[in-house]
């Protein structure tokens, strides 16, 4: 269980509004019930937002009661539906927001997404005055200043799922097969998958790989009748068609593994228990947060401990995978 920090009452609300935007992650819809059911509590009308940021500017939104998050904590995805939304970039577009929200007399929103809905949020709170407060809702586990993010778990367990039937396969064909993974610029998934799959190689973004060096790899190791077969988990990679080209490669080098590309199956299915009890809790201690005065916040987990970190600092800096950690991954699986 999560640390809360104790918070007291400083400023009411007549209504708050509540988005996920950006890729959907299992566990938003925890988030959700989280905020409504807390905001409920102390007297706070909810609206949600349909479909992210380009929900918010037409202005498509409704009241939310306790029924309209019944029966949604098991459920992938999430019941607000959400998109990526290019025109929020823009002042302008923000600043209409702003008056959509407070025409509906709006005081404050919370944001569920992953960075760059989280960098919207705060350039809206910046330039219009309206307070936000943000939940990290990614698969990635990529976002500054948090230990965990809504939907991290889920997805490393969906594709654990999956490499678990895939060894199947390759252990009764004696072939290596090629794992990818998501996570285009992070290796979070790729390193927690490929350490809890037991694979035997695990390529991510933030170490180079040398093609000539993982061929050498598994040649010695069918050689010495210790890998036959085998998994190497890929992240994806910042460019398309990065686990493809590994195959390729390693066939120049007398080598004949099998792709298998889990793509975003990892992003649906019901999220687990842990997901869900992060996601229920970062989304109540949002309104408290609010209640208590707090603003342009990310309330983020470390350490066991719930707690708000800027979203300034979210946003300026990067979360990169710990190189103790990375090293005996890569350690081990040799």
């Amino acid at each position: 269980m999560y640390t809360l920090p104790s918070l007291e009452i400083t400023r009411t609300y007549k209504a708050i509004a509540v988005l996920t935007s950006g890729g959907d992650a299992p566990g938003m819809n925890p988030a959700i019930r989280g905020v409504v059911r807390a905001a409920l509590g102390q007297g706070i009308r909810v609206f949600g937002i349909n479909r992210g940021y380009s929900g918010l500017i037409a202005g498509d939104m409704e009241e939310m009661n306790s029924a309209s998050v019944s029966n949604i904590v098991q459920r992938g995805g999430t019941i607000l539906k959400s998109d990526r939304c290019e025109g929020f970039k823009r002042p302008e577009v923000r600043a209409q927001a702003a008056e959509i929200l407070r025409n509906h007399s709006i005081d404050a929103l919370v944001v569920i997404g992953g960075d760059g809905s989280l960098t919207g949020a705060h350039l809206l709170f910046e330039e219009t005055g309206i307070d936000v407060i943000g939940l990290p809702g990614t698969i990635d586990n990529d976002i500054f200043g948090t230990d965990d993010t809504i939907g991290f778990d889920t997805a490393v367990n969906t594709a654990l799922d999956a490499i678990d039937k895939i060894r199947d396969t390759a252990t009764s064909h004696e072939r290596h097969f090629l794992v990818e993974v998501m996570g285009r610029n992070s290796g979070f998934i790729a390193i927690n998958v490929g350490m809890a799959a037991g694979a035997e190689l695990i390529v991510v973004p933030e170490r180079a790989v040398e093609v000539s060096q993982i061929s050498q790899e598994l040649a010695e190791s069918r050689q010495a009748g210790t890998g036959s077969s085998g998994i190497i988990v890929v992240a994806e990679g910042p460019e398309p068609g990065l686990t493809y080209r590994l195959a390729e490669r390693l066939r120049e080098h007398n080598q004949d593994p099998r792709v298998c590309i889990l793509g975003h199956i990892q992003r649906g299915g019901s999220p687990t228990g842990h997901d869900r009890v992060l996601a229920t809790c970062m989304g109540a201690m949002a309104v408290r947060y609010l209640c208590a005065g707090y603003s342009d916040i990310m309330v983020g987990v470390r350490d066991g401990r719930i707690l708000d970190v800027p979203l300034h600092d979210v946003i300026s800096f990067r979360k990169g995978l710990d190189p103790t950690l990375l090293d005996l991954a890569l350690q081990v699986h040799r």
